[in-house]
């Protein structure tokens, strides 16, 4: 479950902060942040990046370092990881995040790092690119950031470090946002009466109505 306090959107908007982590591992609690990078984006155009390495602390495995190449001398005189996430913190402000499989893996990831280091919350509501292309692509057998970004036609060179990923998910979360407004009008007026999370107008058999966004996770409905 994620650990971030606020809510999870299905939503296109025009202002947003875009952002990615590289571990030292997928095991939450024992492995840790060795890269954060950050997008700003202001009408729907990037604007100003956060990017830094960060010491763990710790040996970064061989598994690690084939998927993002990232090396123990390449984090060495890097930030510790308090600095890192603290710079982190600043730079996002309260602006929703977009991400890929974040609400099960990054946020979890730095919202531990925030508690444990500065004993802060992360309370932004957030994106999920994974769900938007699970739901706008359903022709896809895979959702993987780069299986999405090359249904699109976006360079996936540079994957898995964090900004180049952060800069494919950007282009990615544009044009899911542009199939979710065609075939998926969100009320952004309406939150759902159980989680608060977007409203979605739904067609049912007794005819439309509110549906949470959330669903199936959460079932709470309204009437139009």
């Amino acid at each position: 479950m994620v650990k971030n306090g606020g809510k999870r959107l299905t939503k296109y908007i025009a202002d947003y902060v875009v952002f990615d982590l590289e571990t030292t591992g997928v095991r939450q609690g024992l492995d840790r942040i060795i890269e954060i990078s950050a997008i700003k984006v202001r009408g729907h155009e990037m604007a100003e990046q956060y990017t830094t390495l960060a010491d763990p602390e710790m040996h970064i495995p061989k598994g690690a370092t084939a998927v993002n190449g990232i090396t123990d001398d390449m984090v060495k005189g890097a930030p510790r990881i308090k600095d890192a996430v603290e710079g982190f913190l600043n730079f996002i402000g309260n602006d929703i995040l977009v991400g890929h499989n974040i609400h099960t893996f990054d946020l979890n990831f730095i919202c531990d790092a925030a508690m444990e280091t500065l004993g802060a919350e992360v309370k932004n509501d957030y994106i999920d690119t994974l769900y938007l292309s699970r739901k706008c692509l359903p022709q896809l057998s895979r959702h993987r950031l780069t299986d999405v970004s090359e249904h699109f036609g976006i360079s996936i060179q540079g994957a898995h470090r964090a900004l180049n990923d952060c800069i494919m998910n950007q282009q990615c979360y544009e044009e899911l946002g542009k199939i979710l407004q065609k075939i998926q009008p969100v009320s952004q007026d309406i939150r759902c009466p159980l989680c608060g999370a977007d409203m979605i107008k739904r067609s049912g058999k007794y005819g439309e109505f509110y549906g949470c966004s959330s669903f199936p996770g959460c079932r709470g409905t309204r009437k139009i």
